[in-house]
């Protein structure tokens, strides 16, 4: 059968290679169709961790207090804020944004209600409401008030009185909402209950249509963003002005991974190019490696707009990725048809083609199956976007596979095997030598550095931590950096963080009972003191308590503004005359305050019952000792144990909890993915190899190395994040084609002899040199990723390249000294060896 196989594949791309090249054509074509529906993705959805329970919450709490869609537009103006020109041009500037069809409102200076410019009684307030745009305002007065007020200061103006801040409120996307929200509802079901066949049915419709919607949402909020930067640009003149927020952030993070496939697939295709010329000097080795390389990216990328995977800031370095492989791949058909066109110059060119095919084939099949494994095991992570990216490079291993063992033969079958290669003594030649040299002279030396790396690796690894700061992802020229730098330093934090605060359970106990009383009585109950006698939170002795929770945040180093209802409640006191707000006074303020004014005091902070209240945090990301999973530990701790509050009672939410979830998890997911592909490559070298000790001995080379990389990053301080966890695998899962490829050509050469330790020596000279050469590109491959603006980018390529490094440094010594000292393939007849 595999006989029969072999011919018929041998004959398709041999004989009737036209054919083949036919047929990849029309694999082509489709691919290139399907490459239209290729998408980007940067949403809140490509970043969260799978199953977070706190996801929906974040969802409960946006849906109840407001949600994140808005911008923040900093203004910074070369003359005095206040002067009667910079007032004017600011509003010029906040009424062209307000114009824009796709804003829903814009708070600025200009807008907000002066409480104490000067100071005004709730009945003047429910009359009235003065704004810096009034005529008559002092705007000394409201200069103060701006630096001094407990829900203006560092919010709307910093207390410098130099910056102010626009919020600029996006009209929501209600339809991808909707279709969030109901798919949601669908998955929750799901998991509680399971689903119906109905049920199911609409749950991919659904998701169906949220994909599609999602992507239209996305392209919309490009363009919306576009318009503001339009905007802005125009009034540069006489400010310095800075765009932030996470509808920002999101759109500029498609413009990096737009970019990032750009630069990466172009500068990697050239490195290509020139390498292959320099390596092989034969236009035959550019022109087909280049051409599969093409085919396999197209084949690709068709594939994934054909079921509508999305690629993230994660992914981004995907075609880079593959183009190494599929590379690596072809170098080592290439080295092998070479090495035998040396060997016999009067053999065909069907002849060296057809035995460099069959001799390769194993080899590389287990490789790319390797591959592919490590990069399965990325679903164990439990991050989407790592999840994603882990698929999405398993099917472009096996498309790599797929097409080098098709074109390559096909694409050469008509030419004639030409002049033989001669060989240099280049630097390939003595750097293979010079590694076969420190095993054969010196094996024990060798094996004690061995020793001493790995200890320095593991306390590396020690040393390794998830915390990082969130605008250290960016480039410090990047408009995201400087408008976070602005907005930490000046306007009261970044990232956002809500506590969400309910009754004691004792509350609830006794609503209940009110309630089973009022319907045995059949008499509605009904307290005469308004909102303050019956909720919870909205009377005088909670609100002094939330107050202290308020005072108690501010103290934290890693805070900047603080708002709640306590904050709302020091400004309802400035119009009580500076009194203490009773009980009495908060139900007659409830029900004569404007709609307006309550919605902007109140609306973001209290459910319309009272029984729930949000305390908004902006945490400043840029604070030098930043750990946010301490930071929630401890707030949590202290809520309940310094002011009494029970555990139930206390929730926090926000971007800071769902980003800290995904970089917590990221230790497990480390462990999980290397465990997942050890014991996979274990099981392909006991197949291939049928020797246990090749299961032990196969892991070892990759696994120093993936080790090595890692104590570096400890010992240099650099954290794990969503890119940089895919490092150790990704170097499993390439490095390992080495180690495959050597052991396989090693086996051949003890089989031949006996010679354990002269086979060393033939390996090094012929295996050993395309291991080296698929080195060199993968190395100068990944650093082209330091062109990107996505710092995590940058370190991906910078350790992944290193780790290559490491990789064949430990196949060309670490490996044949196993192989040496445990025999694997049996005794032989190496007494010579030995002596």
């Amino acid at each position: 059968m595999i006989a029969a196989l072999t011919q018929l594949y041998l004959r398709l791309t041999l004989v009737r290679w036209p054919l083949a090249i036919l047929l990849a054509a029309a694999v082509l074509g489709v691919s290139a169709y399907f490459a239209g529906s290729f998408k980007l993705d940067a949403s809140s959805d490509s970043l969260v961790l799978e199953g977070d329970k706190d996801l929906a919450f974040y969802r409960e709490v946006r849906a109840e207090y407001g949600s994140d869609d808005f911008l923040v537009v900093t203004y910074s103006p070369s003359a005095d804020l206040f002067d009667q020109a910079t007032l004017t041009h600011l509003g010029r500037l906040r009424d062209e944004i307000a114009a824009l069809p796709f804003v829903k409102s814009v708070t600025s200076i200009l807008d907000v209600p002066l409480l104490d410019s000067p100071r005004v009684t709730l009945a003047e307030v429910q009359e009235n409401q003065r704004t810096l745009r009034d005529p008559d305002t002092d705007t000394d007065l409201a200069r103060r008030e701006f630096q001094t007020s407990p829900l203006y200061r560092d919010l709307v103006m910093n207390r410098d009185g130099t910056i102010t801040a626009m919020l600029v409120v996006l009209e929501p996307q209600e339809q991808a909402r909707s279709l969030l929200d109901r798919r949601q509802a669908l998955r929750e079901l799901r998991d509680r209950q399971g689903l119906d066949a109905a049920a199911q049915a609409e749950l991919e419709q659904v998701s169906t249509a949220y994909d599609a919607e999602k992507a239209r949402a996305q392209a919309e909020l490009q363009t919306r963003i576009d318009a503001v930067r339009g905007v802005l640009e125009r009034y540069r003149d006489e400010a310095e002005i800075f765009l932030g927020g996470a509808p920002m952030i999101a759109a500029d993070m498609i413009d990096f991974v737009r970019a990032d496939l750009r630069t990466f697939g172009i500068g990697v295709g050239l490195f290509i190019l020139v390498l292959l010329a320099v390596s092989f000097g034969q236009p035959r080795w550019v022109a087909a490696p280049t051409a599969i390389c093409a085919a396999v990216t197209l084949v690709t990328v068709g594939f994934l707009g054909w079921m509508d995977w999305r690629v993230t800031i994660v992914s981004s370095n995907f075609i880079s990725l593959l183009l190494i492989i599929t590379l690596s791949l072809a170098i080592h058909l290439i080295v092998r048809h070479r090495e035998l066109h040396t060997a016999d110059p009067s053999r065909s060119q069907h002849e060296l083609l057809s035995e460099t095919v069959q001799s390769k084939f194993k080899p590389s099949l287990f490789t790319a199956a390797t591959t592919m494994v490590s990069f399965l095991s990325l679903a164990v992570s439990g991050i989407r976007p790592v999840i994603d990216f882990g698929l999405m490079m398993t099917w472009g291993c096996l498309f790599a596979f797929v097409l080098t063992f098709l074109l390559f033969p096909s694409l050469l079958a008509f030419l004639k095997p030409g002049t033989p290669p001669t060989e240099r003594r280049d630097v390939t030649a003595r750097v293979t030598r010079g590694f076969a040299r420190l095993v054969t002279q010196t094996p024990r030396p060798t094996a004690i550095a061995f020793v001493v790396l790995v200890i320095g690796g593991s306390v590396g690894i020690a040393r390794l931590t998830v915390e990082n700061r969130f605008i250290d992802y960016f480039k410090s020229d990047t408009e995201i950096y400087q408008g976070m730098v602005v907005i930490d330093r000046e306007l009261g934090g970044t990232t956002p963080l809500d506590i969400v605060l309910d009754p004691p359970q004792w509350f609830f106990d006794e609503q209940a009972e009110d309630a089973e009383y009022a319907a045995e009585e059949d008499f509605a109950m009904s307290r005469s003191g308004g909102l303050s006698a019956e909720s919870y939170w909205f009377n005088s002795r909670q609100i002094a308590q939330l107050q202290e929770i308020d005072e108690y945040l501010r103290s934290l180093p890693e805070t900047g503004k603080i708002l709640s209802l306590g904050t709302s409640m020091q400004v309802a006191q400035m119009v009580n005359n500076d009194e203490p707000l009773g009980d009495f006074f908060l139900a007659v303020m409830h029900r004569m305050l404007p709609e307006t004014l309550k919605k902007e005091l109140l609306g973001p902070y209290m459910r319309e019952d009272g029984n729930q209240v949000r305390i908004s945090v902006r945490v400043i990301d840029s604070y030098p000792n930043l750990l946010r999973d301490d930071l929630l530990e401890k707030i949590r701790h202290d809520l309940v144990h310094k002011f009494d509050l029970e555990p139930q009672q206390v929730h926090l939410s926000g971007l800071l909890v769902l980003y800290n979830n995904v970089i917590q998890s990221l230790f497990q997911s480390q462990a999980s993915t290397l465990g997942v592909v050890f014991a996979a490559i274990s099981l392909m070298f006991l197949l291939l190899f049928g020797s246990p000790k090749m299961a032990l001995v196969g892991v070892a080379p990759t696994l120093v190395a993936a080790g090595m990389i890692l104590g570096i990053m400890g010992w240099l301080g650099i954290p794990l994040d969503v890119m940089t966890i895919t490092i150790a695998a990704i170097t499993i899962g390439i490095g390992v084609h080495d180690t495959i490829h050597y052991t396989h050509r090693y086996k051949e050469e003890v089989s031949s002899d006996g010679d354990y330790r002269a086979a060393v020596l033939r390996t090094h000279a012929s295996v050993g040199r395309a291991m080296f050469y698929t080195t060199v590109v993968v190395t100068l491959g990944f650093s082209i990723l330091v062109l990107s603006n996505f710092i995590p980018t940058i370190y991906f390529g910078l350790f992944t390249g290193i780790a290559m490094i490491l990789a064949l440094a430990a196949n060309l010594t670490l490996l044949p000294l196993l192989l040496m000292a445990l025999k694997p393939f049996g005794r032989g007849d190496d007494a010579q060896a030995e002596k």
